[in-house]
């Protein structure tokens, strides 16, 4: 649906350049200014971009055996030819303001009045095709639009030359060094734009930021080791290393295939994710442990205890090596308070959950399961006890 809605816009892209050509052709006869024809031969290039456009919307879309990450950089490569209109055009209006004629010109008033109406016509529509364009994701449609807004500058120097020559004042001459810069900078833009794809240079770094973050979202993940992702034309590859504390193959491709489709959910047009993932090595082990008060004392029920203990224990030297509390945000909650602490304790990773009550065949013992938590229970009354037990090996 969107491929064609696109194209769609590629066409009115077409047309409006061909009606543009068309009237600013009619009125240089009628009113026999060379500065008009010189627009008109300008948008008469715009109509070869939006050919150009169109065929490389077609054609990026196109996937083979031959080219099986599909034609999508295609679109690129003719942003890029835009690009290089866009300084063509810069160059025409330069040449356009050196040779221009500043003598009188005889033609009625009503051509500079068709002629000021024709100014705000490729900037309205390039507005929309850029609006369009940036929300498809599409940097050919982005380009186009951006070549009409640069066609009001055109056209608004055209009407200044033609009422400078009418009263006898060279004005054109001082206008198009300036729009021939503006549209040199805009064209430099582009290009660049265009290019950092062509080479695949990484996405954007809040973009990848943000997709380390959906990664890191999966409870199952322990550690995020690589992000790697690149545009090809509007489409996202995304390729990512990362640890899981899982270790059975099913509920590990399982919990890569969640990260795909949360990636999916939160990045327009992505075409393929590709997740490598590791188990963890177990150097070190994080330990839950819900308490009764800052005191210390372990909590009789899991969902009810207003704290949980985080304790890291490394297993070569069976040493502390960091101890922390927090709140239990869920706790007073009349429904559902069990499945909302474990999804909070499961933001911390922890790899085991000791609980004086067992929590087999519950909705947190079913979460932790899923995410690869084992789930322990113990005897230990108090916090210092239970962390003697862990570090001389003991289970509770």
């Amino acid at each position: 649906m969107q491929e064609t809605y696109i194209r769609r816009v590629a066409f009115c892209s077409l047309l409006v350049n061909l009606g543009l050509v068309g009237t600013k052709l009619f009125l240089s006869i009628v009113a026999d200014s060379l500065a008009l024809r010189a627009d008109a031969v300008h948008s008469l290039v715009d109509v070869f971009a939006s050919i150009a456009l169109i065929l490389g919307l077609v054609i990026s879309s196109r996937k083979s055996k031959s080219f099986p990450y599909g034609l999508y950089k295609v679109e690129n490569m003719i942003s890029v030819v835009i690009s290089f209109l866009l300084f063509l055009t810069a160059y025409e209006i330069a040449m356009e303001a050196i040779k221009g004629n500043t003598t009188a010109a005889n033609y009625e008033s009503w051509v500079l009045l068709a002629v000021a109406a024709l100014i705000p016509v490729p900037f309205i529509f390039g507005r929309y095709e850029m609006s369009i364009g940036k929300k498809a994701n599409s940097p050919s449609l982005v380009a186009d639009g951006s070549q009409f807004k640069a066609d009001v500058l055109t056209s608004l120097l055209v009407f200044l030359a033609m009422l400078g020559q009418r009263f006898g004042l060279p004005l054109d001459r001082y206008a198009a060094a300036i729009i021939a810069i503006f549209i040199v900078k805009a064209g430099w833009g582009i290009l660049m734009s265009g290019m950092r794809v062509l080479l695949d240079a990484s996405v954007d770094a809040d973009t990848l930021e943000k997709i380390r973050s959906l990664i890191r979202e999966e409870p199952a993940v322990s550690a995020v080791k690589e992000v790697i992702a690149r545009n090809s034309g509007r489409y996202l590859f995304v390729e990512a290393k990362v640890t899981l504390r899982i270790t059975d193959l099913k509920k590990a491709h399982l919990a890569s295939l969640k990260i795909e489709d949360n990636i999916r959910g939160e990045l327009p047009n992505v075409d393929r994710v590709i997740i490598h993932y590791e188990p963890r090595s177990k150097s070190e082990l994080r330990y839950v442990v819900p308490l009764a008060d800052l005191g210390g004392e372990v909590g009789q029920h899991f969902g009810e205890s207003p704290y949980f203990a985080l304790i890291d224990i490394g297993q070569e030297q069976r040493i502390l090596r960091k101890q922390e509390i927090v709140s239990n945000p869920y706790k007073d909650l009349t429904k559902g308070k069990g499945l909302r602490v474990a999804e909070f304790l499961l933001s911390y990773k922890p790899d085991v959950i000791m609980t004086r009550e067992c929590l087999l065949g519950k909705g947190p013992g079913y979460a932790f399961a899923e995410a690869g938590v084992e789930t322990s229970q113990t005897d230990a009354r108090n916090l210092n006890e239970l962390i003697e037990n862990l570090l001389t090996g003991q289970s509770s």
